[in-house]
């Protein structure tokens, strides 16, 4: 007699359909960089092309956020992080935004990365939901910036 066969898959369904996407923005944002080599390229067109392709609500933070950005921290670079808007110090990407239907998600998100001067005791954010962005948000969010870009104390 044969065995019954389990029904139940145990295979890995592997990166959805969205990762794939931003890897392979990411493969191309490398190799345009390796193609300039140690060429200084400004990279704001792209990310504000980047920023125009979005839609409805992302597009309005997304422009706000690089605004935001610009004003209180204009020491960083913009550049593109697997197809986000994304700011860099020194090279390392410091904070991006990432649009809610990138990834399907019911928010956007504004993330920081370890280069961020953020450190506040043994925990803090490194990532903030963002809905929407009043008066409080935005006066918050460039007190992170300035923060973020800060030496270290």
């Amino acid at each position: 007699m044969s065995a019954a066969k389990n029904t139940k898959s145990t295979a890995f369904e592997g990166f959805s359909e969205e990762e794939r996407a931003a890897m392979k923005d990411h493969a191309q944002e490398l190799k345009k960089a390796a193609r300039r080599g140690s060429k200084q390229v400004d990279l704001e067109p792209d990310v504000l092309a980047k920023i125009a392709e979005m839609e409805g609500p992302d597009r309005e933070l997304a422009e706000r956020i690089h605004a935001i950005v610009k004003a209180n921290a204009p020491e960083l670079t913009p550049r593109l992080w697997y197809g986000m808007p994304a700011y860099a110090k020194d090279g390392k990407v410091l904070c991006f935004f990432q649009p809610a239907l990138k990834f399907k998600s019911r928010y956007a998100t504004l993330g920081f990365n370890d280069v961020a001067n953020l450190d506040d005791g043994t925990m803090w954010p490194a990532a903030y939901a963002l809905t929407d962005l009043g008066p409080d948000e935005e006066a918050r969010i460039a007190a992170l910036m300035k923060k973020a870009v800060a030496e270290p104390a």
